[in-house]
């Protein structure tokens, strides 16, 4: 047996940031993933020299010295840094009546949003002023200064009391959906929709099931600290977190499949692996969802009966299509990088493969295709019922991603021509790649209807962190979780507050 005092349960952002947050802190900690490769959702893969994102590609605020960022923050703190490709528009929207150019400089996107509705501008204008005065009370106080218990209030109360001040006037924001502002600034059709496409994008849901804060944050950030991208992909940011967990002292391991958390008196005693491993700890962190975690690394009995019915019970974001694509890149020279095309303005955009989301990283970085190709991810909301691995499974695949492939001749009209590597993922292919719950990307909890989980479990010594946890899904919230849950295991006087 090998004692530690923290053992994570997988290498998502969300358990990389607590990690390498609690070695910096001086923990003995160890990370423990399945996959060969790390970072759960956000890791690259390799095929035929093209490298692919496996999932998110847009990050704000990586690089700016004064971001609100939580990753940049937890990089900072461990003394980690990246090298990015800062650019703008960040990407265009193509609805069937037409494109619109999405462009984080906010006098910028503005100016566009008048040639189309300019009654709708001056609505948005409105709207967004609004968001933006709860951002700057947001940006006060930051967020490596938050801690999931107690002791968050005399701590907020000594050093932050005037920005509470601040928040306290954005109170009723605080409480609200995006959709309720959104009915109180805006009657413009065209703008209500933009709205809700922008809220789905960021959430799952669309804006009347879309936490206020989130969007906030997402529209002052945005066109504060500008967008970037990664040099060598979301891989570069794994690489970062998991640089400064090893500097710090901490380990991982890849290839570790636990197979269970040990539990005994209602307390967490450490994991069982696959290979019959005992790994010992006062503190397990569990990167997995919700419901793998409940489902799969515990026993039924180790928690309170209605509790984990509960907890499973949490409603799920649909899993997804995904197309990867290596393709020839000549003739393309003025290729952007970030497109989201919606098929049909009638349809309501959570629809499955309505809305279809698509990202050409090698626009940016061209270290990440062969000379004189792009690499393209592609991807659409998809159920994960009624998909198995039957004699009908490829014909299927092949079907559904037809979608994705009408969606990119929007970008690339001979896109079907210039293909030199295909690779089809499912809701199945999501769920076995990254042990996830039907392939979901974390729980579809809207607005008003009940709170994302705190990184808090029942049992003593357990914790989670993830897109299952607050404050919810996105890169910054799930760093977000890793930082909450660091914090609320060491005292207020080894925490990383910053100014």
């Amino acid at each position: 047996m090998a004692n530690f005092d923290v053992i994570v349960i997988g290498s998502g952002i969300g358990g990389l940031c607590a990690a390498a947050l609690l070695a910096r802190y001086g923990r003995k900690v160890i990370v423990c993933e399945s996959h060969t490769i790390a970072g759960g959702a956000a890791h690259t893969f390799k095929r035929r020299g093209f490298e692919f994102d496996s999932g998110p590609s847009f990050y704000c605020g990586l690089s700016h010295t004064e971001s609100l960022n939580p990753l940049k923050q937890v990089l900072d703190a461990i003394a980690q840094s990246l090298q990015v490709i800062p650019y703008d528009p960040l990407g265009h929207y193509h609805f069937p009546e037409g494109s619109f150019p999405v462009y984080s400089d906010g006098k910028r996107y503005l100016q566009e949003l008048q040639k189309i509705t300019p009654q709708g501008a001056k609505e948005f204008q409105l709207f967004e002023q609004r968001l933006l005065g709860l951002y700057t009370a947001m940006k006060d106080i930051p967020t490596l200064a938050l801690r999931s218990d107690w002791q968050i209030i005399p701590l907020l109360i000594q050093r932050y009391l005037p920005s509470l001040g601040k928040m306290l006037v954005h109170l009723p924001l605080l409480q609200s959906s995006v959709g309720q502002v959104m009915d109180t600034t805006i009657q413009d059709p065209w703008v209500r929709r933009l709205i809700d496409l922008e809220c789905f994008l960021l959430s799952g849901l669309k804006a009347e099931g879309t936490i206020t804060p989130e969007v906030a944050f997402m529209l002052g950030e945005r066109s504060r600290a500008g967008v970037e991208y990664p040099v060598g992909g979301s891989k570069a940011i794994v690489n970062a977190l998991v640089k400064g967990l090893q500097h710090w002292g901490g380990e991982l391991r890849l290839g570790c499949h636990v197979e269970q958390i040990l539990v005994a008196g209602g307390k967490a005693q450490g994991v069982k692996l696959r290979s019959g491993e005992i790994l010992t700890a006062e503190v397990v962190i569990s990167n997995a969802t919700i419901w793998d975690t409940y489902n799969h690394l515990l026993h039924p009995e180790d928690l309170p009966a209605s509790y984990r019915q509960a907890a499973i019970n949490t409603p799920a974001v649909d899993s997804f299509m995904h197309l990867h694509l290596g393709i020839r890149g000549d003739g393309l020279e003025n290729l952007t990088g970030h497109h989201v095309v919606v098929h049909d303005s009638h349809q309501d955009i959570t629809a499955p493969g309505n809305t279809c989301m698509i990202s050409i990283p090698s626009v940016w970085d061209g270290t990440l295709a062969p000379p004189g190709h792009h690499v393209i991810h592609a991807y659409t909301l998809e159920p994960y019922g009624g998909w198995e691995r039957n004699d009908s499974y490829a014909s299927k695949k092949r079907e559904k991603a037809q979608t994705l492939y009408r969606a990119l001749e929007r970008i690339i009209p001979d896109i079907r021509e210039r293909v030199v590597l295909e690779l089809i993922g499912t809701p199945l292919t999501h769920a076995h790649y990254l042990r996830r719950h039907q392939g979901t990307y974390g729980p579809a909890i809207a607005a008003g209807k009940g709170m994302f989980p705190s990184t808090h479990t029942p049992i003593k010594g357990l914790y989670r962190v993830g897109d299952s946890t607050l404050p919810g899904i996105g890169v910054p919230a799930i760093a977000e979780s890793g930082i909450l849950c660091a914090n609320t295991l060491v005292s207020v006087q080894e925490m990383m507050i910053g100014n």
